[in-house]
Order: structure tokens, then C-alpha cells, then sequence
């Protein structure tokens, strides 16, 4: 927030205060961050599942179709690949791109480099719709920061990085 814009109290002070006055004993200060952090999760869990049904989409699909579009052109990969980018196990994932292939939002196709192998390619279809999707995200997400300045975005971004980047490795 800007130094100059006033910040009233929430339900997290609330529950902070109650915790403060029954158990002084405990140290609760992490749950300014924490739930806070938990209570925000919530409303942009809303605000993707707005915008990628706005768009014909689930998560599990956003997810898919954005790994392969931000592999670049031609816009595909190896289910290994997928998996490596979605996190998922191989029999989830052979599920997820059976069902995208019925949509016609991913086809497909022989590996050029293994025989035995497949790509999983964006249609443009896929690409259409995982693009929009994007773009409606990013709307919701502006408006989810928006009594942040440019600075406080930027801060906030740093701060929250140290604490993800321990649970990435």
C-alpha cells in the first residue's frame, strides 16, 4: 500500500486481537502474514475459475494448454514434458490430454526425434482459448493488487519469492 493511503482493520486483526487476549502466551504475529496470504488464495481461486470458465475452461486445462504455449513455437512438448510443467503423475496426464484432444484443443502427434514417441501440440483452438483465458486472468489479477502501488507490487513479489523459493528445490 502507499505510505499516504489508509489501512483499516480486517477480519485476520480481528481473529489476532481474540488470539492476543486468550492465549498471550503464544506468539500469533505469523498469522498477520499467513492468513492474510490464505484469505487472498481463496479470492484468486474465484477469480481463475471466473476466468477460465468465461473462457470454456477448468484449471487442470489452463494449466495444460499455458505449458504448451509458453513452450514457444510450435507450441508443443513431450507428455514427460507436461508432466514436468504440471506436476502430475503420467496416468493424470495421458487422462488430461486425452480429454483435451476431444476438444480439439491439442492433437497429437509423431516425435520427430523418437519413433516410438508422441508430441502433445496446442491447436489453434488451444491456443485461442488458452490466450483469452490468459488475458482475463491477468484483469482479475490487476484488480486482485490494485490498492498496491507499482512499488508495493514489486516489494511484495520479492518478499513472497523468499519464502517459495526454499519449498522449490
Amino acid at each position: 500500500m502507499n505510505a499516504a493511503t489508509p489501512v483499516g482493520h480486517d477480519e485476520v486483526d480481528r481473529l489476532i486481537a481474540a488470539w492476543q487476549r486468550e492465549r498471550p502466551d503464544v506468539d500469533v504475529s505469523p498469522m498477520a502474514v499467513l492468513s492474510r496470504i490464505s484469505r487472498l488464495a481463496v479470492h484468486l481461486d474465484r477469480a481463475r475459475q471466473q476466468a477460465f470458465s468465461a473462457h470454456g475452461l477448468v484449471g487442470w486445462e489452463f494449466d495444460v494448454l499455458s505449458a504448451l504455449r509458453r513452450s514457444g513455437e510450435p507450441y508443443q512438448l513431450s507428455p514427460g514434458q507436461l508432466l514436468a510443467e504440471t506436476l502430475v503423475t503420467s496416468g493424470t496426464m495421458t487422462n488430461r490430454v486425452d480429454r483435451l484432444v476431444q476438444r480439439g484443443l491439442v492433437e497429437r502427434r509423431p516425435d520427430p526425434d523418437d519413433r516410438r514417441g508422441v508430441m502433445v501440440r496446442l491447436t489453434a483452438d488451444g491456443r485461442g482459448a488458452v490466450d483469452a483465458a490468459l488475458a482475463e486472468l491477468m484483469r482479475h489479477e490487476r484488480e486482485l493488487l490494485s490498492a498496491l502501488g507499482a512499488g508495493d507490487v514489486e516489494h511484495l513479489a520479492t518478499a513472497l519469492r523468499s519464502l517459495t523459493v526454499p519449498f522449490e528445490s
